[in-house]
C-alpha cells in the first residue's frame, strides 16, 4: 500500500480503489481492511494514514471555503510522499487563497496532476440536491441555457489511476469533461425520453439559488455554489475536452448511456 486515496468512499474515490485495489482508502469510519481513519477535521489522523506513503490522491475538504491550512498541515506532514493528484474542478479559478490555491500547493512537489473535472453525471443521481429535482419532476438551477460537458466520475477515476501508477508524472493540469456540453433543460430532455418520466428544468435567479442551498448547507458555501451556477449561466462550462481518450485511450462515457445504465 503506497497510494493513500483520501476519500476513498465517495463518488471518484471509491471507484479509484475498485481500480487501485492495493491502495489504501482513507475514510472517516473505516470498514474494510485496507481502509484507515482520515478525518480532515482531526488532523491527527493524518500521520498514521500517510504512513509508508508515496502517492495521494487528495480529495480537499467538502464545504469548507478556504481549504489551504488543512491541506498545508496535510503536505507538511507527508515527508515520504513524492506524487500527488488533486482532484479540484473546472469551476474553480486559480486564486491565492480558498480552493483556487490548492493546485499551486500541489504544484510544488516533484510529481503532481491536478485534475478539474466539469461538474459530475452522478449529480443526477443519488442523494444529491439535483437528484432530488429529478425524482420529483422538476431540476431548478440559476445556470438558465448555460451548458455544461458532464462527465462520469468513473472516467474521472480511470483519469486519476493513470496519473497515479503512470512510470512518468503528468505534471500538467487534466481539465476532464464529457463527450458533450448540455443545458440542463436538455438534460431533463434526454432524462424524459429514456426513462419515459418527464422532467423538466426551472430555472431561478441566483439569489434563489443561494436560498435553496442555504436550506442544508452553510450560507458562504451555499453562495458560493449558487455563484458557480452564474457562471454556467455565463458559459464558463461550456466545453469539451480530449482528456478522457487522451488519457485512457477510450471514450468518455456520454450523459444518455448514463442514464441507461442509472435508470
Amino acid at each position: 500500500m503506497t497510494t493513500l486515496i483520501i476519500g476513498g468512499t465517495g463518488t471518484t474515490g471509491s471507484r479509484l480503489a475498485s481500480l487501485l485495489p492495493d491502495a489504501r482508502v482513507g475514510t472517516r469510519k473505516p470498514v474494510r481492511d485496507n481502509h484507515v481513519r482520515f478525518d480532515w477535521d482531526v488532523p491527527a489522523t493524518f500521520e498514521h494514514a500517510l504512513d509508508g506513503i508515496r502517492n495521494v490522491y487528495l480529495i480537499p475538504p467538502i464545504g469548507v471555503v478556504d481549504p489551504v491550512p488543512v491541506v498545508e498541515a496535510l503536505l507538511a506532514r507527508a515527508r515520504l510522499v513524492r506524487r500527488v493528484v488533486l482532484l479540484s474542478s473546472s469551476a474553480v479559478p486559480e486564486s491565492a487563497t480558498g480552493m483556487g490555491a490548492l493546485p499551486a500547493l500541489v504544484r510544488a512537489l516533484p510529481e503532481w496532476a491536478v485534475l478539474r473535472p466539469s461538474w459530475f453525471m452522478q449529480n443526477f443521481t443519488g442523494e444529491h440536491q439535483l437528484a432530488a429535482g429529478v425524482r420529483a419532476g422538476e431540476i431548478v438551477t440559476a445556470t438558465g441555457a448555460g451548458r455544461v460537458g458532464f462527465v462520469d466520475a468513473a472516467d474521472i477515476a480511470t483519469v486519476a489511476a493513470r496519473a497515479l501508477t503512470d512510470p512518468l508524472p503528468h505534471n500538467t493540469d487534466h481539465l476532464i469533461t464529457g463527450p458533450e456540453a448540455l443545458s440542463y433543460a436538455e438534460a431533463a430532455a434526454i432524462i424524459t425520453e429514456v426513462t419515459g418520466k418527464p422532467v423538466r428544468h426551472r430555472s431561478v435567479s441566483t439569489a434563489e439559488m443561494t436560498e435553496r442551498f442555504a436550506a442544508t448547507l452553510p450560507r458562504d458555501f451555499a453562495a458560493l455554489l449558487a455563484r458557480l451556477d452564474e457562471d454556467i449561466r455565463g458559459g464558463a462550462e461550456d466545453r469539451v475536452t480530449t482528456t478522457v481518450p487522451d488519457v485512457t485511450g477510450r471514450p468518455a462515457g456520454s450523459f444518455r448511456d448514463f442514464v441507461r445504465q442509472n435508470s
